[in-house]
């Protein structure tokens, strides 16, 4: 474990699933070789035999082919201990890393996997209950769990691996709101609802391991012709 390992990342800078594993490998400052793969275009022949799902992230850790974000992400922070994750000499380690995994787990499946029905609504009237739903999971769901945010979770001064999680969705979701492809209600439903993932959000946006593969012009452009399509307006 260190220096000499050999970590090739097969990934696409504008996924939010491979974007986990770029903010892990920052907070973790882990050499890395980077492959893109081009999701726009049939996975070649050479990528589907390295992950015949053809999603990326995949991990090449020293010849051994790892895949899917959750499990690439928590294979780094296992890997190479560090502030992300609590040390399993902690005695507190198992609930810590429990209340992670339910933060994790609420973000995405009860406010961020609904708001994905936004693409397909084309009017205000089918976004509206979308963006009232998905909040109303998020303020009993996820706002409870950053009472102590500090800025970061569970009274943390630095990125977990709670961030490492869904940080790149919280930078889509301030992205996508302010170039008015999310219904400017929904951030000010957040702010006034859920002021502390409101403040959680912002502050994980704003953090250079989050930001470091981000170009928000190029992902808005790609993100309103993908929804264009799903809407048959293309």
């Amino acid at each position: 474990m260190g220096s000499q390992d050999k970590l090739i990342l097969y990934t696409n800078h504008r996924c939010p699933w491979a974007h986990r594993a770029h903010i892990a490998l920052e907070e973790l400052k882990v050499p890395f070789e980077e492959v893109i793969i081009d999701l726009d275009t049939p996975r070649t022949a050479e990528y589907l035999a390295i992950n015949p799902r053809g999603l990326v992230p995949s991990l090449s850790f020293n010849g051994e082919i790892i895949i899917e974000s959750a499990i690439v992400s928590g294979f780094l922070a296992n890997q190479y201990p560090s502030h992300l994750l609590p040390a399993l000499g902690d005695p507190d380690a198992a609930l810590k890393r429990a209340r992670i995994d339910l933060f994790v787990d609420a973000f995405i499946t009860k406010f961020q996997t609904p708001l994905f029905k936004l693409f397909a609504a084309k009017t205000e009237e089918e976004s509206t209950p979308i963006v009232e739903s998905a909040i109303a999971a998020l303020v009993k769901e996820v706002e409870p769990r950053l009472n102590d945010a500090s800025p970061f979770f569970g009274g943390s001064n630095k990125l977990t691996q709670a961030e490492v999680l869904t940080g790149s969705f919280a930078l889509r979701l301030i992205a996508l709101s302010r170039s008015d492809v999310y219904p400017s209600s929904l951030v000010a439903s957040i702010e006034k609802q859920a002021p502390n993932t409101y403040k959680w959000a912002q502050a994980v946006a704003a953090h250079p391991s989050v930001t470091s593969i981000w170009q928000e012009e190029k992902f808005v452009a790609a993100t309103k012709q993908r929804i264009a399509k799903i809407r048959g307006e293309a």
